[in-house]
């Protein structure tokens, strides 16, 4: 599975720009599920068919935070927007690519003051990238405006954990995907939702499941693992620990039931979990809740280090359980 993450984290795909990490995900799963469609906003559907009368969907969003070229300056610069939820201190020093075309950031100042306190104040009007050009004209060949820049760093093998960009969500993509190749005569009829432009507002989770009549939707995504140095006091996520079953986040409150399932189901199989209350950010869960009359919907969380960086990184027992989990969904009563 290792190399599927590796594979899946690489590629380029900003929100709005899916396109290479859906054809990847087709191509992984064709085989092995009874449909697949793309709707009209980019998301990819699969179903594999159960006897139980019941629906449940899995979500796992394709898109990864980046940037957009809103100005070049003299000397071929880039100016940039951010597209989801991009830290600017992160960008500092950081490499983007940009269909292809490596930049680097750099940071403003003209004298020593100025610099210092840039670097005390980093924001998307002090920063550029540098992508090797000498003018806005060669500039504009590579990368002109409305262009989508992503991370370009790789995937970093330690053994346990696992370090690369784009993790969030392509963490998720990998789990649902190994979990189609696992499936095997499952009892509900599960559909998996490639989803697009999570970064921007759940996007692609509002339409997603309008066509279906679902039972219950889960959210595979990303959360805070917070147990580095001094980190949040007011969270417990750890790395290495299990997945993270949600209790609420900013953006929505799980149903009750649908947590007391999960975790039942957990307790069942013998699979590590944690429970998750985020003082942050949402996921698509969120957006199930708003489809048609409502979805009772919950997110299972991956703890990650750093997300929305360069290099986010995660627990590889914590994937392996939550592909476990999923699994064990699918055949669970409820």
């Amino acid at each position: 599975m290792k190399e599927l993450i590796k594979n899946i984290t690489e590629l380029y795909g900003p929100s709005g720009r899916e396109h290479e990490v859906r054809e990847f995900i087709k191509k992984e799963i064709e085989d092995y599920v009874d449909e697949i469609k793309i709707d009209k906003l980019g998301n990819l559907i699969a179903i594999k068919k159960g006897h139980s009368g019941k629906t449940i969907l899995f979500d796992a969003h394709m898109d990864e935070i980046g940037v957009v070229v809103t100005h070049i300056i003299d000397g071929g610069f880039l100016k940039i927007e951010q597209v989801g939820g991009q830290f600017p201190l992160n960008l500092v020093g950081a490499r983007l690519n940009f269909k292809g075309r490596i930049g680097v950031v750099g940071i403003e100042g003209e004298t020593d003051k100025e610099l210092r306190e840039n670097y005390k104040n980093v924001s998307l009007d002090n920063i550029y990238v540098d992508i090797g050009v000498s003018s806005k004209e060669e500039a504009e060949k590579y990368a002109p405006i409305g262009t989508f820049g992503v991370f370009a760093d790789g995937f970093v093998d330690y053994g346990e954990y696992c370090l690369s960009k784009a993790l969030d969500d392509r963490i998720g993509c990998a789990s649902l995907i190994e979990t189609i190749k696992q499936m095997k005569d499952n009892k509900h009829t599960v559909i998996f939702a490639f989803t697009v432009q999570e970064e921007v507002g759940l996007v692609g989770a509002f339409v997603s499941a309008y066509d279906y009549n679902v039972d219950r939707a889960i959210a595979i995504d990303v959360t805070d693992s917070l147990d580095t140095p001094k980190a949040l006091k007011r969270m417990s996520m750890k790395l290495g620990y299990g997945p993270c079953i949600k209790i609420k986040d900013l953006a929505s409150v799980s149903d009750r039931e649908v947590v007391d399932w999960i975790k039942d189901t957990a307790v069942n199989n013998n699979i590590k979990y944690q429970l998750e209350v985020l003082t942050l950010g949402g996921t698509n869960a969120a957006g199930y809740q708003r489809t048609k009359a409502g979805i009772p919907s919950c997110t299972i969380s991956i703890p990650t280090r750093y997300i929305h960086s360069p290099h986010e990184m995660i627990c590889y027992s914590d994937v392996v359980d939550t592909v476990e989990l999923i699994l064990a969904l699918s055949e669970a009563d409820f």
